[in-house]
C-alpha cells in the first residue's frame, strides 16, 4: 500500500473518535493540538478523557458505534479492538466520503497516523506505510537527540526572516539559502543569539540590516 504524505489543517474540523481508551486518548492529543472539533463515541472512557469532555474539550456520545455516527464528519478515527467496528466504519467511510482511520488496522485505512517530532513549528513526520509502528516510532526517538530544542528557534527565525524578504522583494535561490543555513547560524541558535541569528540570515539572504 503506497501512501501520499500530507499535512492537514484540521483547525475547527469536525473529527470523530471511535473508542475511549489509551489509543483514542493518544489519537485525540494530536487533534487536540491541531484544533479539531472531536467527538468521541464510546460508552466508556479513560479517567483523561472523561476530564476533557467534563470541561467541554470534547463531546462525548456514550454508546457504541452506530451506522451514521460519521456523518457531517471530516475525518473518523477507529479506536477499539473490534475488527467488525473497523470494516463497518470504513464501509460507512466510503459511502459518506469521509476518510477514515483504524488502529493497527491498515486494511481499513484511508490515511495512517506517522509518528511526529515536534519542534515548535517544525514537525517530522515518520511513517513504515502502516507495516511496523514500532520502527517509526523508534526512529523518531533517534531523530530527537539530532533535532534538539534549538530548531524551534531556528524555524521562528526562518519563518520571521522569509516575511522580511517578501517585503523586500526578494526571492533568494535554494543554493543561496542553502549557504545561508550553515554551521554559523545554528552556533549563534544555541549561544542563544537569536538577534544575531536574525541579522545574520537576512545579510546572506541580501537584506541589509
Amino acid at each position: 500500500m503506497a501512501y501520499y504524505p500530507i499535512f492537514l489543517n484540521l483547525t475547527g474540523q469536525p473529527c470523530i473518535v471511535i473508542g475511549g481508551g489509551a489509543v483514542a486518548e493518544r489519537k485525540m492529543e494530536g487533534l487536540l493540538q491541531a484544533g479539531a472539533r472531536i467527538t468521541v463515541v464510546s460508552p466508556a472512557l479513560t479517567s483523561k478523557l472523561i476530564s476533557l469532555a467534563a470541561r467541554g474539550a470534547v463531546r462525548h456520545i456514550c454508546r457504541q458505534y452506530q451506522s451514521g455516527d460519521l456523518r457531517d464528519h471530516a475525518l473518523a478515527f477507529v479506536a477499539t479492538d473490534d475488527p467488525e467496528i473497523s470494516r463497518e466504519v470504513a464501509r460507512e467511510g466510503r459511502d459518506l466520503g469521509v476518510w477514515v482511520n483504524a488502529a493497527d488496522d491498515p486494511a481499513h485505512c484511508d490515511f495512517i497516523l506517522p509518528s511526529v517530532l515536534r519542534r515548535g513549528e517544525l514537525v517530522v513526520a515518520v511513517a513504515t506505510g502502516g507495516s511496523s509502528p514500532a520502527l517509526s516510532r523508534a526512529i523518531r526517538e533517534e531523530l530527537e537527540a539530532y533535532i534538539t530544542e534549538d530548531y524551534a528557534a531556528l524555524t521562528e527565525i526562518v519563518a520571521e526572516v522569509r516575511q522580511k524578504l517578501k517585503e523586500h522583494s526578494l526571492t533568494p535561490s535554494a543554493e543561496t539559502w542553502q549557504k545561508a543555513l550553515n554551521g554559523d547560524l545554528r552556533r549563534f541558535i544555541r549561544e542563544g543569539k537569536q538577534g544575531k541569528a536574525r541579522n545574520y540570515l537576512l545579510k546572506q539572504l541580501g537584506v541589509e540590516t
